[in-house]
């Protein structure tokens, strides 16, 4: 990993930012059907529950991650958690460990706030995105918030 890569938060309207994760947009349009992506967008997470990072290389956006405070449901009762979101590293980077880095520093900021779990949902064809979660200690669950079952849809939570 470059170390002059450094991440911290974002607005995630900044302009760079912002066409980054239209690149994202665009890659998980082209896996899946429009009723099939949990896409948040810019105002949402401008949101005061979210915490949204950017990593930087230089003066050029490239990952970012973004967390969702969350309170219990009716299928998480009384357990508040963070919802990893937005999860993205430029192609020309990844394999450096720099979406882990993003996925540490939100679990960091949830574990600071007294907040036990992380859950998030990807999709089952973003094998790479599997895999992260994985190797950083995520494992598979039940569904979980407003979420409904696509056939699409992996849900994964971590105790932290």
């Amino acid at each position: 990993m470059a170390p002059d890569i450094t991440i911290h938060p974002t607005r995630p309207d900044h302009p760079l930012v912002a066409a980054m994760l239209a690149d994202l947009d665009r890659y998980l349009m082209s896996l899946y059907a429009p009723e099939e992506n949990h896409i948040l967008g810019a105002p949402a997470l401008l949101a005061p529950d979210v915490d949204f990072l950017a990593a930087w290389l230089g003066g050029e956006a490239v990952g970012c991650g973004a967390m969702r405070r969350m309170p219990g449901d009716g299928r998480t009762p009384d357990q508040r958690y963070g919802e990893i979101k937005r999860m993205y590293v430029t192609p020309k980077l990844r394999g450096q460990r720099l979406a882990e880095r993003l996925l540490i520093e939100l679990e960091g900021t949830l574990r600071s706030e007294g907040i036990g779990a992380a859950m998030l949902e990807t999709g089952n064809k973003q094998h790479e995105a599997v895999r992260l979660y994985e190797r950083c200690g995520y494992a598979k669950r039940a569904i979980f918030g407003a979420y409904s079952e696509n056939g699409m849809s992996v849900f994964d939570a971590k105790a932290l």
